[in-house]
């Protein structure tokens, strides 16, 4: 994870300085001043979020908010075009992904009527016995700086290419803006499904466990490894990236510039999933014997025909 971490600054440092020495489109007045409103809100966000994770002591504060977030910025952006056709487009189509996955964490129990509760992701807690946070203040700078401060950045970065999608004349849609859209609709049909399959998974797994019932050659295994999943170790992780990877691209068909900053959040996005699911699967191969194999023979993000 610290690997990760180190990754995603070098990466942020690296990747900023290749597209403004490359490639800068030149932003008017008023989306400059878009940029400027979505910065403070994302300070408000990232402020509140480590004061509450430092006050109850639950650090998912920004897990709880990440498909939230996303829909703000894209409809302040959206709004502040006029409801522009291709802001619009880009505004509903984050909505119906974090509809998705907003709904996901919901029935995990990630959300409470009192919104600093809920369940906290089981990461944050083995992260937090690493020998590396042996004193509460680093904790606390990690969580500033990490948690806070750069997952919250991370947010604001992929939702960014809604700004350059804001062309100044409001041209209509082109044949590319709809396709790009119909793959983001795809991607997250494909992702609602991934997510469904791990969910029939294990509450049948914890059914029969708590009913003291045989969980048999299927269940017994542990981890879901059928459907999509059969075919990729993460398949709501590969779609998720593919999702902003997507979404960067209408940036580059409204302003015609391919090397640009709006790559940079779905670049980091990248590097922060592949670090995830390294670190998740270190935890489930100690749990589950059969991982392994499965990890042998299935791709992380792509399936695997070799």
């Amino acid at each position: 994870m610290v690997k990760t971490i180190v990754g995603l600054v070098v990466g942020l440092v690296a990747f900023t300085a290749l597209v403004y020495g490359v490639q800068m489109p030149d932003f008017r007045a008023e989306q400059v001043d878009l940029l400027y409103r979505l910065t403070g809100v994302y300070l408000t966000v990232a402020a509140l979020c480590f004061l509450l994770g430092e006050a109850t002591g639950n650090y998912s504060q920004v897990d709880k908010l990440w498909s939230i977030i996303p829909l703000v910025y894209a409809w302040m952006a959206a709004s502040a075009s006029d409801f522009a056709p291709r802001p619009t487009l880009m505004a509903a189509l984050v909505t119906l992904w974090g509809a998705r996955l907003t709904f996901n964490f919901a029935r995990r129990g990630g959300y409470s009527w009192i919104p600093w509760k809920g369940d906290e992701d089981y990461r944050w807690s083995l992260l937090r016995a690493n020998p590396a946070f042996n004193r509460p203040w680093k904790w606390s700078l990690f969580n500033l700086f990490f948690i806070s401060l750069y997952q919250q950045g991370l947010i604001l970065l992929f939702t960014l290419p809604i700004v350059y999608g804001w062309t100044a004349d409001g041209s209509a849609l082109s044949a590319t803006d709809w396709l790009l859209a119909l793959l983001v609709v795809v991607l997250v049909v494909l992702e609602f499904t991934a997510d469904q399959q791990q969910w029939n998974y294990q509450e049948e797994k914890h059914r029969r466990r708590k009913a003291g019932e045989d969980l048999g050659d299927f269940y017994g295994v542990g981890f879901t490894h059928s459907g999509l999943w059969r075919w990729m170790r993460h398949p709501n992780y590969a779609c998720e990236q593919a999702i902003w990877i997507v979404f960067a691209a209408f940036a580059a068909t409204a302003t015609g510039l391919w090397l640009t900053p709006a790559w940079l959040g779905a670049a980091l996005l990248v590097v922060l999933f592949n670090g995830s699911a390294n670190f998740s699967e270190g935890v489930t191969a100690e749990k589950y014997p059969k991982f392994a194999a499965y990890r042998e023979k299935t791709g992380k993000f792509l399936p695997k025909f070799w």
